[in-house]
């Protein structure tokens, strides 16, 4: 992700776009229900929910997914994380996923990682694109390249060293499916 690189996309359409990467990660699935803009409540109150899904696995249990979408100019702090954390304990919802465009600082990949909460951070999708080039000021990829407008960057597979990344985008979300349904 581009450093001090914040996404150019209203809080609606970001939302959306969020609600459509789980659409298409749970094609297949039984049941699947995901609603966008959501009020749950337990018993510490009631929670405003940007995105949540459900579906039906192992013989008729419901799986219950939150997603916070967080449209912010600066990284997401771990507070943040850790707030979804109690929201995702306090609904007993069985997953979390805390969306953002403008990247996490340290700290909220850390609490993250060691909490099983999904970090998704939205990108243009023109920084997916690269090109050899003698025109250096290219901005955009080429009407050709096909590159959507934006993508869903996701870490996963974290070690000592590192993590694997990948982009999520229409037609490809099989590393979100596996957080969420594998």
């Amino acid at each position: 992700m581009p450093e001090n690189h914040v996404t150019k996309i209203s809080p609606g359409d970001f939302e959306v776009l969020v609600k459509t990467f789980l659409i298409e990660s749970g094609v297949g699935l039984k049941d699947l229900d995901v609603q966008h803009n959501v009020k749950e409540s337990a018993n510490d109150g009631t929670y405003q929910i940007d995105v949540k899904a459900t579906f039906e696995a192992f013989a008729g249990s419901l799986i219950t997914v939150i997603v916070e979408c967080k449209h912010y100019n600066t990284p997401i702090k771990r507070e943040k994380v850790e707030v979804l954390y109690s929201r995702v304990k306090s609904l007993g919802a069985h997953k979390g996923i805390l969306c953002s465009t403008s990247g996490f600082q340290q700290g909220a990949v850390d609490f993250a990682k060691a909490h099983g909460i999904a970090l998704i951070w939205v990108i243009e999708g023109k920084f997916t694109y690269e090109t050899r080039s003698r025109d250096r000021k290219r901005d955009k990829p080429s009407s050709w390249s096909d590159a959507p407008k934006y993508v869903g960057g996701y870490a996963y597979k974290f070690t000592e060293t590192g993590c694997t990344t990948t982009y999520l985008q229409h037609n490809y979300m099989e590393p979100l499916a596996e957080f969420l349904f594998g």
